[in-house]
């Protein structure tokens, strides 16, 4: 009789700890999502003021760039947004610098950009300086 209550105890013991790991880690990813949504998320930044647009010389891209004035406590910043012309004008931002209130853009080929001294293969590389 003792053992099968000892083996039901174990038995409880291990769907609790199991059960308390899979809370945590789900309470850690949800977590782990919420901050870098709030603090790392390029689509999250604000628009700002529209400054250029340069197209790739297969036109099947174009970078807009725009400066983001960020008020008496913080210099200005250059986001660049990444328009895919073939997939209906879907955006994405690929570059996000502190620091800068002029862009220079150059299309290098159809799929390499270089802005401000930073080269980008598109449509998947971007530059963020908050993750450099």
């Amino acid at each position: 009789m003792l053992d099968n209550e000892s083996f039901e105890i174990k038995k409880i013991r291990k769907k609790t700890f199991r059960m308390i790991t899979i809370v945590g880690l789900a309470c850690i990813s949800i977590l782990g999502y919420g901050v870098y949504w709030a603090l790392f998320d390029t689509n999250r930044l604000p628009k700002g003021e529209y400054l250029t647009e340069v197209t790739s010389p297969d036109g099947a891209y174009t970078l807009k760039a725009y400066r983001i004035n960020g008020g008496a406590t913080t210099s200005y910043a250059i986001r660049g947004e990444l328009v895919m012309n073939d997939k209906k004008g879907k955006s994405k931002t690929i570059y996000w610098n502190s620091r800068e209130d002029n862009v220079a853009v150059k299309w290098i080929d159809s799929d390499t950009v270089h802005i401000n001294g930073h080269t980008l293969n598109v449509p998947d590389e971007k530059f963020d300086f908050r993750t450099q």
